[in-house]
């Protein structure tokens, strides 16, 4: 009897076709990008090389990959490795010199073997580029004997940028120390013109993958527009509605998103540090502070009277507004658009100790409470790449195969209990250290209410800085760069002592230290305040 088909032996696709996309004077997916003279194209279909199924993740190996077939004219630059716990997803660039002195491309004067397999059906390679080029990833083969020069092309120099390796390697040997990773870009933002190449780098233990990354490169984006590829507003809420996330919220979740007006017209407060009477917010949002810093100057707050405080504390589904932010990632040959959420109020916190479930008390209790999801869309074809899910001060990426989807191309995501944390499916989710034993944050998700953020007038594009002035009017409330709540102050100690006065010390210790890391600081600050507005996102 045979083994059972692998995940990576069936390509993943969206669950719908992806549709026909606006047309427009740009270059958004129209299947190639020029980066200032190296036209590049994304090739999503491969010849397998060699495949192991012991090790990697969920101990079913991995598998490397050549892009097959190539468009006439184009070069490989690298070739493409997976684990082999999913469905095939790959995109790896491959190159064109249209710049007219052909000298953007140049073969590799040979390679370097960096390992073989012990059974000697595979060969991993780094190509040694000429004076002035670098090579931009690892080659394999199933023969011993060197790859050919016209395998791959190095790239001039001054159209790589600097490149790292993840730091979960696709595979690792469990006898030698050999392990190959994905690259990226080692620095990446809104202004970074590195651009992600799809390829990997090998090594082993005397010179792991993070040491090699430094003898390879991405690709940089010479052009003197590098975000021609980018979607024009037509384009980009087309894209929004193609993807729009469907959030769900849990069944027993009293504190709920509302949108930013609904929170001013009921009473929002803005406050000045030494001011005796707190102002009503406008609302637009026009008569709030603009630019500046969080100084502690100023902060919002819920309205003072109780019951209209209880009521803007629970906030109000029917009016929660998705507010989106398209930007350029990966040197314009990636669109990212930011779905933010905006929650009235955070709730308390809970633990997880053992089998106890400990309420934190006041501990994770804030008012102003910012979330978001990021969809990542390649440039190339407009295919949704991965999602983002911000989880308290950090998040996770997830590749597009591994999401869930609710309606199409629609991805799920679920709000956690109290805290709001976006996670990809229900359940529940620890948040801790594993040092610390069985202790951790709960994060409950469960199906409950639902933001449709892709209905009629549940979505809105508040940025998108790189079309130009005036093309998409910013909300006055988008500038206020100080806290959307009071800065929350309390002894984390004395507060879990009193609360958790059951647990043994250690236990109560190492759940201060959770708290501290994850927990703890002041109120939210808007979108313009968290650093993926201009930065790639924050991994955990």
């Amino acid at each position: 009897m045979g083994r059972a088909a692998l995940p990576v032996e069936k390509p993943f696709a969206l669950p719908a076709a992806i549709p026909v996309w606006p047309a427009s004077d740009g270059g958004f997916a129209k299947g190639s990008i020029d980066l200032g003279g190296l036209e590049v194209r994304q090739v999503t279909t491969f010849a397998k090389v060699w495949s192991t199924t012991k090790g990697g993740h969920d101990g079913v190996g991995a598998t490397f990959f050549k892009p097959w077939p190539v468009p006439d004219g184009f070069s490989v630059l690298g070739h493409y490795a997976q684990p082999n716990n999913r469905p095939l997803f790959g995109h790896v660039l491959v190159a064109r010199d249209a710049s007219g002195t052909g000298a953007l491309l140049a073969p590799p004067l040979g390679y370097t073997l960096v390992w073989s397999s012990p059974d000697g059906a595979a060969h991993f390679w780094l190509p040694t580029p000429p004076e002035g080029y670098k090579a931009v990833g690892a080659v394999v083969t199933a023969s011993s004997a060197k790859p050919s020069p016209d395998e791959v092309r190095c790239v001039r120099a001054d159209f790589t940028d600097a490149c790292e390796a993840d730091e979960e390697p696709v595979w690792r040997s469990d006898k030698d120390g050999f392990s190959a990773a994905a690259l990226t870009p080692a620095v990446r933002g809104v202004d970074v013109l590195g651009v992600h190449v799809g390829t990997f780098v090998a090594g082993i233990s005397a010179t792991p993958p993070a040491a090699s990354a430094s003898t390879l490169a991405c690709l940089r984006n010479n052009s003197a527009s590098y975000t021609a590829g980018m979607p024009d507003l037509a384009q980009v809420k087309a894209v929004l509605a193609a993807y729009a996330p469907q959030v769900y919220v849990h069944p027993d979740e009293p504190y709920l998103p509302s949108s930013v007006a609904w929170f001013f017209e009921n009473g929002a407060l803005l406050y000045r540090k030494g001011g005796e009477t707190p102002t009503p917010v406008a609302a637009d949002g026009s008569n709030l502070p603009q630019g500046a810093d969080n100084d502690g100057e100023y902060w919002l707050d819920l309205p003072a009277d109780g019951d209209r405080r209880e009521k803007v504390r629970r906030g109000d589904l029917a009016s929660a507004t998705a507010y989106v932010q398209a930007k350029p990632m990966l040197g314009g040959t990636a669109t990212d658009l930011v779905v933010w959420l905006f929650f009235p109020f955070n709730g308390p916190a809970r633990a997880k100790v053992g089998l106890v479930t400990v309420p934190l008390g006041e501990i994770g209790e804030h008012v102003g409470d910012w979330e978001h999801l990021t969809l990542r869309v390649s440039n190339f074809s407009g295919e949704l790449l991965r999602v983002y899910f911000s989880q308290h001060s950090a998040g996770a990426w997830v590749d597009a195969p591994g999401l869930e989807y609710a309606d199409g191309n629609r991805p799920a995501a679920y709000a956690s209990l109290h805290g709001h944390a976006l996670y990809p499916r229900a359940g529940l989710v620890l948040q801790g250290d594993t040092r610390f034993g069985v202790v951790g944050i709960r994060n409950d998700c469960a199906r409950g209410s639902r933001l449709d953020t892709g209905a009629a007038g549940r979505s809105e594009v508040v940025a998108a800085e790189y079309l130009g002035a005036g093309v998409v009017a910013e909300p006055a409330w988008l500038g206020f760069m100080r806290q959307w709540g009071p800065r929350e102050e309390y002894d984390v100690g004395r507060v879990i002592n009193r609360v958790a006065r059951i647990l043994p010390r250690s236990a109560r210790e190492q759940l201060a230290g959770l708290v501290n890391k994850l927990l703890v600081g002041g109120g939210a600050l808007g979108p313009k305040k968290h650093g993926n507005w201009r930065n790639d996102e924050k991994k955990a």
